[in-house]
């Protein structure tokens, strides 16, 4: 779907249209969807306005992996049947969206997989800000214990490896 602003302007009103098209295509491109396109004109001093498209940031997707002590599989399960609201609260401030983790057993060892949209604008800065939160700090506190990093992970002293993305559809 696109949305599209038509409007015919001078040199007087240039300054004030072209606040009023920031503003709009900032509010119109903040949409996550990723199917809306936003539809804006370009003002140019001398020559007739011109349609220019915007999307909204494409969205990260970030799948991950861990091992999962047997003995803390329900443990675990219940953290996250309870998980706590300043952490939820955290992921959102931090563009995370569709969090979602997975349970799965391979050669009776134990795997998870995690996966989450991330649509914020600088991941590492979004990641060092949720890693320096204490509430946070506090659930790995519980949680890692209950882990077993691949090696990889283990390596760099993590707990989740990152999984390459090979597919995916909208």
């Amino acid at each position: 779907m696109c949305k599209c602003i038509h409007h015919q302007t001078n040199n007087n009103n240039l300054k004030n249209y072209t606040l009023l098209s920031l503003s709009l295509y900032l509010l119109l491109s903040s949409c996550s969807n990723g199917k809306e396109q936003v539809a804006n004109e370009a003002i140019k001093k001398d020559s007739p306005a011109t349609a220019i498209t915007a999307t909204p940031n494409a969205i990260k997707r970030v799948g991950m992996i861990t091992g999962l002590k047997p003995d803390k599989i329900a443990y675990y399960k219940n953290l996250h049947a309870n998980a706590w609201p300043a952490v939820l609260k955290k992921l959102e401030e931090c563009n995370i969206h569709n969090y979602s983790i997975y349970l799965q057993q391979i050669d009776n060892k134990y795997y998870l997989f995690s996966y989450f949209d991330y649509t914020g604008i600088n991941y590492d800065a979004d990641m060092k800000n949720m890693a320096a939160d204490t509430s946070t700090q506090r659930w790995w506190k519980e949680t890692n214990p209950t882990q077993i990093p691949l090696p990889e992970a283990a390596a760099k002293q993590q707990i989740w490896t990152t999984m390459e993305s090979i597919f995916h559809t909208n």
